[in-house]
């Protein structure tokens, strides 16, 4: 078996690392982690005839009014509308719809003879309840309820007809029609958070879930015969539930899955080899420290967050810690087909530039080498998932780069987040592949994915508009203005966006590169309905 290597110059970054920073921050998994990798290394002895084995991410519910980065609530699920290729959204379960402009009104009329996967058949009243749930259950704990919030009314005009008003025009709103519509029979009084449906999915797409395995960490999913649209050519899917990333990679070369997303270090191992093949996908994911404004630290020192991006050489980090996958972060809807404003990108790699600002802000040097202001050192705390190698990795650069430059990020360590511990940040990543008001729920104050708590008049104000506006042309100035804004008031210290690297088995065939994929490079199985797997 050959030995999987990372790459050189990732090595070499690392080695620095570890030198300037002694020993701190080093990346040891818990005795936790090694105990679920060793259990996901068991080999699947089941038939893997026409079986694709894909080494995934940890999994707790499947449920798209919960989850929406997630490669299996899109294959189990059907949305009234889905995103094609270009990432632009196309009917679904809607065979077609009508918009009236003067009340705001979507009319979907639904495909008939569709069936859930228990053979109960799927009906206007799902829709209804899906949407009812979203907009009307205030005990759901979801981070999507801001993407749904213009929704004023949903009726179901017939058994295959579908009436939902708005309150204003919402320019993003047939995108977030593609999310999983729900059967209304198996979860009508049900609290959603705790369904038992969440572990065992019924849905109308493309894949049935078969069977939860839970010690042997594999979720197994077959096809749907009945399926309205393109029958898969693959009879069956095991998705192994993976959290380590050399676990995944460690799988594909032992031949324990056929495909997984890798970090670009451990993709580089597999390059330019005749028994696998690689696809590097473009994604809008990025990487970055989201500051938690919460924190005692940023409530007084907000002010000094943008004047980090000059002690930062990002190309640097691209370079070595990405392997060259990926592109220096200066907006968060950089890779957005309405951002990429330039006027935004107003850091630099700059030393003399960072001291400049941060005397003009008020700090000044200690003997130890630290800026001080006010009695209060330059100390904050990041927390950073252990078994994602690739964010301890830029983490650790971004410290040792700051702890340089005079700032200590003190990276900690964790297995699972912790929000109420009191850390003044995380290793974030984020992404906004389709309609840039996919950051409205992330930055708007108070919206359902602002976990950090970011506040800013104006962007809530731009955000507002450019969900609002109807002209294409001007909802790119406001969304434009929006980065220019984000960038001098930052609540996130961006630094990458990644590629989605993909390895997998040169038995497996079918992967369409076309498709902008999301966060943790969500979105390839956007046609798994082509995918083969020759054995």
């Amino acid at each position: 078996m050959k030995k999987l290597k990372m790459n050189k110059s990732a090595s070499m970054i690392l080695l620095i690392v570890g030198v300037l920073l002694s020993g701190c921050g080093k990346n040891n998994f818990s005795p936790e982690v090694r105990i679920m990798e060793k259990k996901e290394l068991v080999a699947d002895e089941t038939d893997r005839s026409n079986t694709l084995i894909y080494a995934g991410e940890n999994e707790s519910t499947i449920n798209p009014v919960l989850t929406y980065h997630d490669e299996l609530t899109d294959i189990i699920f059907s949305g009234l509308m889905k995103y094609d290729g270009d990432g632009r959204p196309v009917v679904d379960l809607a065979e077609s719809y009508e918009y009236d402009a003067d009340n705001f009104t979507y009319i979907f009329h639904l495909r008939e003879g569709v069936k859930w996967h228990d053979g109960e058949t799927f009906q206007a009243e799902d829709v209804v309840f899906t949407y009812q749930t979203l907009i009307e259950d205030d005990s759901l704990s979801s981070s999507l309820t801001s993407d749904y919030e213009d929704i004023i009314r949903v009726e179901a005009i017939d058994d295959n007809t579908v009436e939902i008003q708005l309150d204003h025009y919402n320019a993003a709103i047939l995108g977030y029609f593609t999310m999983g519509i729900l059967p209304k029979h198996l979860l009508e009084g049900e609290d959603m958070n705790t369904t038992a449906f969440n572990q065992s999915p019924v849905g109308t797409g493309r894949y049935k879930f078969q069977e939860w395995d839970v010690a042997g960490g594999m979720i197994i999913l077959v096809r749907n015969e009945d399926y309205y649209g393109k029958v898969p050519n693959i009879e069956r899917l095991i998705y192994k539930t993976v959290a380590v990333e050399s676990t995944k990679a460690t799988m594909l070369e032992s031949g324990e899955a056929d495909l997984a997303w890798l970090n670009a270090g451990y993709a580089a191992a597999f390059r330019d080899r005749e028994d696998y093949r690689t696809w590097d996908f473009s994604t809008a994911d990025y990487r970055g420290v989201s500051m938690d404004m919460k924190s005692d630290f940023w409530s007084r020192n907000r002010d000094s967050i943008g004047v980090l991006n000059y002690a930062l050489d990002k190309d640097s980090i691209v370079a070595s810690v990405l392997n060259g996958q990926g592109e220096v972060a200066y907006s968060p809807i950089q890779k957005n087909p309405l951002g990429s404003n330039r006027e935004a990108n107003i850091y630099s790699y700059d030393r003399i530039k960072f001291d400049e600002e941060m005397e003009r802000l008020g700090w000044k040097k200690g003997t130890d080498g630290i800026y001080e202001r006010n009695g209060e050192r330059f100390h904050f705390t990041i927390q950073t998932r252990d078994y994602e190698e690739e964010r301890v990795d830029i983490a650790n650069v971004m410290s040792a780069m700051l702890q340089q430059a005079g700032v200590e990020m003190e990276v900690v360590l964790v297995t699972r987040f912790d929000w109420t511990a009191g850390y003044d940040g995380f290793l974030s990543g984020f992404a906004t592949p389709f309609d840039p008001d996919m950051a409205y729920k992330q930055f708007v104050t108070g919206a359902s994915d602002n976990t950090m708590s970011y506040s800013d008049e104006k962007v809530d104000r731009l955000l507002e508009e450019g969900r609002h506006t109807e002209d294409e042309v001007k909802r790119r100035e406001i969304y434009g203005e929006f980065e220019e804004v984000f960038s001098q008031n930052p609540g996130v210290l961006l630094v990458a966006y990644l590629n989605g690297n993909y390895v997998g088995s040169s038995a497996v065939d079918g992967l369409d590169p076309t498709r902008v994929l999301g966060h943790h490079a969500v979105g390839v199985m956007w046609n798994i309905e082509d995918w083969r797997i020759a054995r």
